[in-house]
């Protein structure tokens, strides 16, 4: 049966109880407001299910004190799971605190208070993108895909040429490859082969497979663009 609103209120009024607030229910436009002596009010926005519209609450409710939780019910599997780590990032990023509550009803579980957020940028990704836009050729991609299979990618883009020299030259060594595209890491491509265009004949000697000729004609104007 799936928890109410309702449900949440009396575990997570207990859980503020047992921290010494006085807790009382629709305050105003607050689910739940929980004051301790003279300290700043806690509020909490209780709902069924993670939503922006919990999360508009939530922000509306920073106007009055920094103290602000989300309580939704406990997440259910591993996908459940993903879903509420992603949620508690993003609560995170905007000073929310937030609480779960088990099927049981019997507690109420802090997993997240509120407070500033203050992100460590990640140099390592910045300079990995730097890369990938600074040596890919044009922008033969769309923003806002639907799908990242197709995506043109800097990767993508160096095996395309591999394979444009293999089928005008037929067989060759992975060095003369190399050499003659610019790609250094030409070995590399045609040995892990991820788009299956590639396959050894010899040792260190290449070769354009069936899909690799197929991908001559679907990629014929990114080619192009690489000549």
């Amino acid at each position: 049966m799936a928890l109410r609103e309702t449900d949440l209120y009396p575990p997570v009024k207990n859980l503020l109880e047992t921290q010494g607030y006085d807790v009382k229910a629709e305050i105003g436009a607050a689910d739940i407001m929980a004051v301790r002596g003279e300290e700043p009010p806690v509020i909490v926005e209780l709902k069924t299910a993670f939503s922006l519209t919990l999360l508009h609450q939530a922000t509306e409710r920073l106007k009055v004190t920094d103290l602000v939780y989300v309580a939704i019910p406990e997440w259910k599997g591993r996908a459940g799971w993903k879903s509420f780590v992603a949620n508690r990032s993003l609560c995170r990023r905007l000073g929310i605190g937030l609480i779960t509550v088990p099927e049981t009803l019997d507690r109420a579980d802090v997993h997240l208070d509120p407070g500033p957020y203050f992100p460590r940028k990640s140099k390592t990704r910045q300079n990995r993108m730097l890369k990938e836009f600074q040596h890919r050729v044009g922008d033969p991609n769309q923003g806002g895909s639907s799908t990242r299979i197709q995506v043109m990618t800097t990767y993508r883009q160096d095996a395309l040429r591999c394979l444009l020299y293999l089928h005008g030259n037929g067989p060759s060594k992975a060095s003369l490859v190399a050499n003659a595209c610019g790609v250094n890491r030409a070995r590399n491509i045609m040995a892990d082969d991820h788009y299956g265009w590639f396959e050894r004949v010899e040792r260190g000697i290449y070769a354009v497979t069936p899909k690799g000729v197929e991908a001559m004609s679907s990629y014929a104007t990114e080619l192009e663009r690489l000549k």
